[in-house]
């Protein structure tokens, strides 16, 4: 059964075999067993409902029938799963009726693979009549939270879909990235799954750096929020990488993101009371990287699968941790290390309460709300791995159970997160303006150093953190070390910002901005570190082959009108520049490509490794 699972796999997905949980949910509806599918964010959920859709479509038992809860995911899945050679469609309301029209008459022939419908599509009777008419293999409802009031993103819709388990005599397949076990429980209760396999892989991503920040002012946010952006290399218009800014009020984005844009960031926003022509353009100027930063409500996100977002700043506390681990798991898709941060403050907890009973006045889901609260807030003010904590949320094991991640704020430097949370705590306005005095020690500490420092670990030396990151560069035996204890980290951080400002600092870096002092030259090791840098860029983001097939997909997807990624991603041009294929067949055998891809595009991706590969190279 899964042998034939995993010849689809490789033949049309270009992968050699599942990740974590995806063999367990493909043998499940495989064997005819309903099945409840959790698994992070990012962990590939849609290959266990599009592999046995293909395989049930081979033995000729119908098509699969998946419920979406957005126009765009199931636009961007279509797509997909049409560059792999798949017959796949979508019904919704942006299509004309024609396209419509079409469409059905497919699906009753049998003549797909996979339809993909919306909640509130799929309950019409017009629809139901065609199901009548067609024949169902698998139903597999995706986001399958959107059902449980104890979710964070109900949708009344979703209820309706125990009537479709009634019509149809097939497995079903519920799919989420994050639920608690009550969630689990409601989403098999309301959707009238029979004796289901439960299937969940581990919620840990151990390429996410988790933080809180206390901050209580806007000022305060705002100016972390740019150092952020800055260490993450996104200040520059042009580059790898990309960040998300979340914020609980369509004004508080608005203010966000104008701030940023004076700031020279490249900014985009994007919330729910723009117009529909907006949104789209401020998406697809994100996904074509025209701007690198999206400053968004949680109206952006549910389905967008961007490999390269390197940080996600929470600028508003959400309402709930299963809503903050499904916006902060859209970072770093791509393996790759990125970086999540969350700013916390009582105000948040108010903002959160004063939205909710804007929508509703039901005592049972204002319960629920305020326990949601709670344990946003525990997760904020604990002294422990955040990871752990976060895994813990889930799972419902004890903290003691799972390991300690060794990467977020409190595992690096738990001295430093109370020290800021007693600050918050104790002080009513956290950033003050610093004496010209302590302005000048600022000024002697960079003066005696060798290289350029980043502000927040020069602030942390000033205050007398041992952090181990403050071991390089000399910054734990400065004679001013510790001599600004009495200032905050935001204090001196924004007293630095105020030298730059008026010309006494200078920026130096643009992946990851330091400053020093203008006119004071540099140590050779600096420079020799520069100079290495080609190496370590060559060896991370690929060398001039896996440049001119990364221009090859812009214009291809361009043309196609699809996403960037879905033309290839960047894994697999990086391993073509890697291993430089010169058949074919040999492309063929590179993971991610499938051979529907490589009949597509396999000439133009050869003769693009002919012209730039070593061979040609000399």
């Amino acid at each position: 059964m899964l042998l034939e699972a995993r010849e689809v796999l490789a033949e049309v997905f270009g992968y050699s075999d599942f990740r974590p949980g995806q063999a367990d949910a493909v043998a499940a509806v495989l064997s005819g067993r309903d099945a409840v599918v959790l698994l992070p964010t990012g962990s590939g959920k849609s290959i266990c409902y599009q592999v046995p859709a293909l395989v049930l479509s081979r033995r000729q038992a119908g098509t699969t029938l998946v419920i979406s809860p957005l126009i765009a995911l199931m636009n961007d899945q279509v797509a997909a799963l049409e560059g792999h050679g798949v017959q796949a469609a979508a019904l919704h309301s942006h299509q004309p009726s024609s396209h419509q029209h079409g469409s059905i008459e497919a699906f009753e022939r049998g003549e797909l693979d996979l339809l993909y419908v919306s909640p509130e599509r799929s309950a019409s009777q017009n629809f139901r009549r065609s199901l009548q008419r067609a024949r169902v293999a698998l139903l597999a409802i995706d986001e399958a939270h959107c059902v449980s009031q104890w979710g964070h993103d109900f949708r009344p819709d979703y209820l309706r879909l125990a009537e479709l388990r009634e019509q149809l005599d097939c497995p079903a397949l519920a799919l989420t990235a994050t639920a608690t076990q009550a969630v689990v429980t409601e989403i098999e209760t309301l959707l009238e799954l029979r004796n289901p396999v439960p299937v969940r892989s581990g919620f840990a991503r151990p390429n996410l750096q988790f933080a809180v920040l206390r901050a209580r002012t806007q000022k305060v946010r705002l100016a972390e929020l740019s150092r952020e952006l800055d260490s993450s290399g996104l200040r520059p218009s042009r580059g790898t990488g990309r960040g998300i800014v979340y914020c609980s009020t369509r004004k508080t984005v608005e203010s966000v993101a104008k701030t940023l844009r004076s700031e020279g960031f490249a900014v985009g926003y994007y919330h729910a009371g723009r117009t529909k022509l907006a949104r789209e353009r401020a998406q697809r100027a994100f996904d074509v990287r025209r701007t690198r930063v999206l400053v968004a409500t949680n109206a952006f996100g549910m389905g967008v699968d961007l490999p390269d977002i390197r940080l996600i700043v929470h600028f508003q506390t959400p309402g709930s941790v299963e809503a903050y681990y499904q916006e902060a798991g859209r970072a770093g898709r791509d393996g790759e290390p990125a970086r999540c941060v969350l700013y916390f403050g009582a105000g948040d907890l108010m903002t959160q309460r004063r939205l909710f009973q804007s929508s509703s006045r039901n005592a049972v889901l204002e319960a629920r709300r305020e326990s949601a609260l709670e344990a946003m807030e525990r997760y904020a003010t604990s002294i422990r791995c955040r990871h752990q904590a976060l895994v813990a949320h889930f799972t419902a094991r004890p903290l003691s159970e799972e390991p300690v991640c060794g990467r977020c704020d409190v595992c690096m430097d738990a001295d430093a997160v109370r020290e800021e949370q007693r600050a918050a705590e104790t002080n009513p306005d956290p950033v003050r303006t610093l004496a010209p005095e302590a302005k000048k020690v600022i000024l002697a500490s960079v003066g005696r150093l060798r290289r350029p420092v980043g502000k927040t670990n020069l602030a942390r030396a000033l205050r007398g953190s041992r952090a181990k990151s403050l071991a390089r560069g000399g910054l734990l035996t400065l004679p001013e070390y510790g001599s600004l204890a009495q200032y905050s980290e935001a204090d001196i951080v924004a007293a630095v910002g105020e030298l730059l400002d008026d010309g006494s600092l200078k920026r130096t870096g643009r992946k990851y901005p330091t400053v020093w002092i203008p006119g004071k030259s540099i140590r050779s090791a600096g420079r020799e570190t520069s100079a290495a840098s080609p190496r370590r860029r060559s060896s991370r983001y690929g060398g001039s082959i896996a440049r001119a097939l990364d221009n090859y997909r812009r214009r291809k997807a361009r043309a196609l009108k699809w996403k960037i990624y879905m033309v290839f991603q960047r894994k697999v041009m990086l391993a073509i520049d890697r291993t430089e294929p010169q058949s074919l067949a040999e492309l063929e055998r590179i993971p991610g490509l499938g051979p529907a891809k490589v009949a597509r595009f396999g000439d133009d991706i050869l003769e693009l490794v002919r012209a730039h590969g070593r061979s040609e190279r000399g």
